[in-house]
């Protein structure tokens, strides 16, 4: 995006956030939330729901793979069109190649829009990295797992399958996914979020109402908190009002945090504020576990550790998970809420790529997930802080250009908002 380009985004984002379409997302009670813990789950799942639909199915993924797990979505989805069930998927341009599938797709009655086909198209350098699903509009799907076999990586076979995870949701937090796909189809074809997906939220209010509002909802959040009925959020992030949704959900956890943090993520490549934060919660007592993945991208196995002396220093504790690939990612905060999506916290997805998360309260799954981190930290290695204070000159100092590199292109990307 050129720098004239950023500033009339900037007026037209800081316009619409003067009005009612502030509010980034929305907690809703009735949902029945279960915890998928691996492909295999997710995919039986999903496909049990693509079977018994009688009217309508989205699915949107960042990757789509003509694999065993591929192959098997793809039938249920040309099984579903053939009963007269309307289908309609959204792949991502670069995640997912052009598969020789997608022509059947089409000839069946399939509906296929691939977002941004380049690497640098319409819509910049982002990417959809949201992993989202629903079926007549009654069950939903989020979380970090694509459509890919989960013992394949690359064409590797990995000795494990991947430490992944979903929800399958049942309630009223359906129809906010439901809108973030619709709006998403619609952008594909139109450009920049459509007008008429706004419309709704478009009703001029004063400052101090909004003032008013926003008080509000920070107090019902945590009331919410404090121990009432279970409540589902669906968080999506995208680059034109919501983009530091799944940020800000981030750091209103661990800034309320009493008791603990846990935390699993692939690519830990977060800004200050997040870092701050985690810091700060350790620094008050609060025990602060932080599991990442590598093995991935071998650039960030040397730019990741960067970040660790102060983290550590702190009271942070950090492992890093070598015995499968760690493609989750999740949170959870004083056993009392959780997050389960596609957001990695790195500058791609916390400020580029549109994704996706669900936040839960109080909601029984949040124990399972909790117990899932906890014996993933037991099975990883953990960074000790004399050990990572005695690393070699030459390995402090490679860790130091891998950070400033990465750190230089994310700013560039961002135009300047990677921090």
């Amino acid at each position: 995006m050129s720098v004239g380009g950023a500033r009339r985004f900037a007026r037209l984002r800081q316009s619409l956030l003067g009005r009612r379409y502030w509010q980034r997302y929305r907690f809703a009670s009735g949902n029945d939330v279960k915890l998928l813990r691996s492909g295999d789950e997710f995919f039986a799942a999903l496909i049990e729901r693509i079977d018994a639909a009688q009217s309508d199915v989205v699915l949107e993924t960042y990757i789509f793979c003509n694999d065993s797990a591929g192959q098997a979505v793809s039938a249920a989805l040309l099984r579903a069109v053939s009963r007269g069930v309307k289908v309609r998927v959204i792949t991502d341009g670069i995640g997912t190649e052009r598969l020789e599938m997608f022509n059947e797709w089409t000839l069946a009655g399939i509906e296929h829009r691939i977002y941004n086909p380049h690497l640098f198209g319409r819509f910049g350098f982002s990417r959809t990295h949201r992993k989202i699903a629903v079926v007549d509009d009654q069950f939903g799907y989020c979380g970090g797992i694509n459509i890919v076999d989960d013992y394949e990586n690359n064409g590797e076979k990995l000795p494990f399958r991947r430490w992944d995870f979903a929800v399958e949701l049942h309630g009223p937090v359906v129809a906010d996914i439901r809108q973030a796909f619709d709006v998403q189809w619609r952008r594909i074809r139109l450009g920049h979020r459509p007008l008429e997906s706004l419309q709704p939220d478009l009703a001029p209010t004063t400052m101090a109402s909004l003032g008013t509002l926003r008080r509000r909802r920070r107090n019902r959040n945590e009331t919410l908190w404090a121990g009432g009925q279970p409540c589902v959020a669906f968080v999506a992030r995208d680059n034109l009002i919501n983009r530091r949704a799944i940020e800000k959900a981030y750091l209103t956890a661990i800034g309320q945090a009493r008791s603990e943090v846990l935390l699993a993520n692939p690519y830990f490549m977060p800004g200050r504020k997040l870092r701050r934060a985690l810091m700060f919660a350790a620094e008050r007592g609060v025990e602060v576990k932080l599991i990442i993945g590598r093995k991935e991208f071998r650039a960030l196995d040397y730019a990741v550790p960067f970040l660790y002396r102060a983290l550590l220093k702190a009271g942070v504790q950090i492992a890093e998970y070598e015995k499968t690939m760690l493609h989750g990612k999740v949170a959870v905060v004083d056993s009392n809420w959780g997050t389960v999506g596609s957001s990695n916290l790195d500058a791609l997805s916390l400020m580029l790529n549109n994704e996706a998360n669900v936040v839960l309260v109080n909601d029984p799954s949040i124990g399972a997930l909790r117990e899932a981190i906890l014996a993933a930290f037991k099975d990883s290695r953990r960074i000790d802080e004399a050990r990572y204070e005695a690393r070699p000159a030459g390995e402090r100092l490679l860790n130091w250009l891998a950070y400033t590199a990465y750190r230089a292109a994310m700013k560039l990307l961002t135009v300047g908002g990677y921090d």
